[in-house]
């Protein structure tokens, strides 16, 4: 066991730079989830509309997706380390602003600091999922990400957990003035690292000094590319399914086990744990970067193929293993499209790239909800039935892209190798 995890606690142990980062990262996604309940728990006090609790997921989503363009811009235009330390602090104090929310007129303060704190973490993952190749060498950075999403599962499955009981027993304004703390923790640490970044020339600055501009070059740099159009489809191709499935299990937990809360958390726990050895496995399944397109797509099938046996089964035991063979699956495509994305795009778009995929990834993600939702509230289907058909179209759409995406992906190398030789040829 200690063998097996030898690489990744070495490339801790000895890279400095990524270790700060993760630890930055690993900190704020702690706050991220730490912090959560203590603000429906204020919602909750000062109303009693279930719309106004759904609101904050809403607010949260949108938030995240309209700013995520120009939030790329940013991270290729200017300094990440900078704008990640700017992130962090400016999102401490909008969380902790939140306490002074203490009554129903004031409600709507917490929305917007929420929506603040999004769009703040919009500019922060793309800096720095774009700064991890920068940190690391291209040996390593398969391992980096697996550490990166391994420690997102664990911090998911605790962070919630641990944000309730605090919750209850410190109270609302003690757990967002921790939670505020977090994101200064995670400053320091960024500010610790060295961190380079290849920068846009003056020309370039110039020339894009319009952000419109700018968001508009990076989407015809995506386009024009489709070696990394390829990879930058897979995490939405996957929500716009998962998306409604995840949000399911909390019906599933409530109206099929009879669980509650109780059950929720092993569902997600589940998920979380699936997420973090699904890159390890599919590593060692998938070794050649060539097969990690094609990857992706059994990935897509595999996984709403698990989901799909979660609506027949109704036992607690089988639902948590299938749920955790799916997320399995879908930890495998995040780490194999991210590292693809980072060693595929230039330096000076990189922040344009994942910044578009995420704005792909929470469209998908939000619209998957809304239809489930809808589905469920007029009667067209319940549940159980429901999760059937999205794991059941799921897997059709992992199907369909391993007839279209990965023969692309494949002819694409095939050219890219005989382009090669004949370069070589020529020089010989």
């Amino acid at each position: 066991m200690t063998k097996n995890l030898r690489p990744y606690l070495n490339l801790i142990k000895e890279n400095k730079d990524f270790r700060r980062l993760w630890i930055a990262q690993s900190v704020s996604n702690f706050g991220d989830w730490f912090g959560l309940l203590a603000l429906y728990a204020i919602i909750g006090r000062y109303s009693d509309s279930e719309f106004l609790l759904g609101l904050i997921i809403v607010v949260k989503m949108l938030s995240l997706a309209l700013f995520s363009p120009f939030a790329g811009y940013l991270a290729d235009r200017f300094n990440r380390r900078k704008l990640m330390i700017w992130c962090d602090l400016l999102r401490g104090v909008a969380v902790v602003g939140i306490i002074f929310v203490d009554s129903a007129a004031t409600l709507w303060l917490a929305y917007v600091l929420t929506a603040v704190q999004m769009m703040l973490s919009a500019v922060f993952e793309p800096a720095k999922t774009s700064s991890i190749p920068n940190v690391t060498s291209e040996g390593n950075l398969t391992n980096a990400n697996i550490i990166s999403t391994a420690s997102w599962s664990i911090i998911f499955t605790t962070g919630m957990a641990i944000g309730g009981f605090a919750t209850e027993w410190l109270g609302t304004t003690n757990v967002l003035i921790l939670d505020g703390f977090s994101y200064v923790i995670s400053a320091w640490f960024v500010y610790r690292a060295v961190i380079p970044q290849k920068r846009l020339s003056k020309e370039e600055m110039y020339r894009t000094r319009n952000p419109l501009k700018g968001i508009k070059e990076g989407l015809s740099y995506l386009v024009k590319n489709r070696h990394i159009l390829r990879p930058s489809l897979a995490k939405g191709t996957s929500t716009v399914f998962l998306g409604g499935l995840v949000y399911l299990l909390i019906i599933v937990s409530e109206e099929v086990l009879m669980m509650g809360s109780i059950g929720l958390g092993l569902l997600y726990a589940a998920r979380g744990f699936g997420t973090g050895i699904g890159p390890i496995i599919g590593r060692r399944i998938f070794r050649e970067e060539k097969d990690w397109v094609l990857l992706m797509g059994l990935a897509i099938t595999f996984c709403g193929v698990m989901y799909l046996v979660v609506g027949v089964v109704n036992s607690i035991g089988l639902m948590l293993l299938f749920v955790l063979f799916a997320h399995a699956a879908s930890g495998a495509n995040w780490v194999s499209s991210t590292v693809l994305l980072q060693k595929r795009t230039q330096d000076t778009f990189r922040g344009r790239i994942f910044s578009t995929e995420w704005l792909l990834f929470t469209i998908g993600n939000s619209f998957s909800v809304v239809i489930a939702s809808l589905i469920l509230e007029s009667g067209i289907m319940t549940v159980k039935p429901l999760i059937m058909v999205y794991g059941g179209v799921m897997a059709l759409a992992g199907i369909l892209w391993s007839f279209t995406i990965t023969p692309n992906e494949k002819a694409w190398r095939l050219n890219t190798q005989q382009g090669t030789s004949n370069a070589k040829s020529k020089n010989f």
